[in-house]
C-alpha cells in the first residue's frame, strides 16, 4: 500500500503525516525526518507487509506551526510525536528516524522507553556537536537569516546526498532541493538551535534494551560510517547495514537497500 497523506488536530495545532502499509495492523513504525527535508522523504520506503508506516511532519516543517515554547530542546520533537501517537491510539511502536530524527529517536526513548519495541538509526549520531559543529550550527543560522530555505538548500544538498547519487540521479537530487526550499526560515532556524544544543545520547546507548537496525550510507560525510559503527557496537542488540553508494540520505537514494533492511528487521521484532 502506498502512503496517504493525512492530518490530525493535537495541542500545538494541525499535524500533517503520512501514513502507510496496513491501516489495521498494531504493528507500528514511527518515521521522523531529517533536517531539513520534511516527511516526504518517506515516500521512497516500503512499508512491509503487516506494519502500518507513520511519518508525521515535525513542528515548523511542511506548514506545522513552530512551537511557541521559550525554550528550543530536542525534547520539543518528541513531545509532538508522543501527542500525535496519543491521538492515534498508537500505544506501542517502533521509532525510526534518519539524521535528525536519529536525535529524537534518543529523545523519544528518554521520555518514554516503555512504549518502544525497537529503534531505527539511520544516519545518525549518539554524540552531541562539538565546538566546531556547534560553530557550524551558529553560520547555519546566520545563512538562513540572509537567504531563507534556497540558501540551505544551496548548503545541504551537497552533504546529504552522496557523490554517486549526484552524478546519476539529477531527479533526486532536485527533488531534494525542492523538499528543502519548501521549508520555512522560521522552522529551518528551531530546528538549527535544537540539533546545536541536543545532549549527548551516548550514555543512553548500553541502556537501550530493545532491537535496533543502525543503517549508514557508505558515502555518508555528514555522519560517517565509523560513528554508526561505534554506535552499533554499544547497542545491547543491533544490527548495522551498510549501504553503497548512498550518502546521508540512505533511505531516499538506494531505497531498495533500505527497504530489505528494514523488512527484515521488523520481521524479526514481529516473530
Amino acid at each position: 500500500m502506498a502512503w496517504t497523506q493525512k492530518a490530525l488536530s493535537t495541542a500545538a495545532g494541525k499535524v500533517p503525516y503520512l501514513d502507510g502499509g496496513d491501516p489495521g495492523s498494531a504493528h507500528v513504525i514511527v518515521l521522523v525526518h531529517a533536517f531539513p527535508v520534511g516527511m516526504r522523504m518517506w515516500e521512497r520506503v516500503a512499508i512491509p507487509q503487516g506494519w502500518r508506516g507513520i511519518a508525521p511532519a515535525l513542528p515548523g516543517f511542511d506548514g506545522v506551526e513552530p512551537l511557541a515554547t521559550e525554550s528550543q530542546v530536542i525534547d520539543d520533537y518528541a513531545r509532538a510525536m508522543l501527542d500525535v501517537m496519543d491521538e492515534l491510539r498508537i500505544d506501542n511502536a517502533v521509532a525510526g528516524g534518519v539524521s535528525m530524527g536519529g536525535y529524537v529517536a534518543f529523545a523519544l526513548w528518554r521520555l518514554a522507553r516503555l512504549r518502544w519495541r525497537g529503534l531505527v538509526l539511520a544516519d545518525t549520531r549518539a554524540g552531541a556537536d562539538n565546538e566546531q559543529g556547534r560553530a557550524g550550527r551558529n553560520k547555519m543560522l546566520d545563512l538562513v537569516k540572509r537567504e531563507g530555505s534556497r540558501g540551505i538548500a544551496d548548503e545541504m544538498v551537497p552533504k546529504l546526498l552522496g557523490e554517486t547519487t549526484r552524478s546519476s540521479q539529477p531527479d533526486l537530487v532536485a527533488d531534494v532541493r525542492r523538499l528543502i526550499e519548501r521549508q520555512t526560515s522560521e522552522g529551518i532556524a528551531g530546528a538549527i538551535v535544537r540539533l546545536r544544543d541536543r545532549p549527548d545520547s551516548t550514555p543512553l546507548l548500553r541502556e537501550i534494551g530493545v532491537p535496533a537496525l543502525v543503517v549508514v550510507g557508505d558515502e555518508d560525510v555528514v555522519t560517517p560510517p565509523a560513528e554508526s559503527e561505534q554506535m552499533a557496537a554499544q547497542l545491547e542488540d543491533a544490527r548495522l547495514v551498510h549501504v553503497p553508494g548512498a550518502g546521508h540520505l540512505a533511505c531516499m537514494e538506494k531505497p531498495e537497500a533500505f527497504n530489505a533492511a528494514l523488512a527484515s528487521f521488523l520481521s524479526a521484532i514481529r516473530g
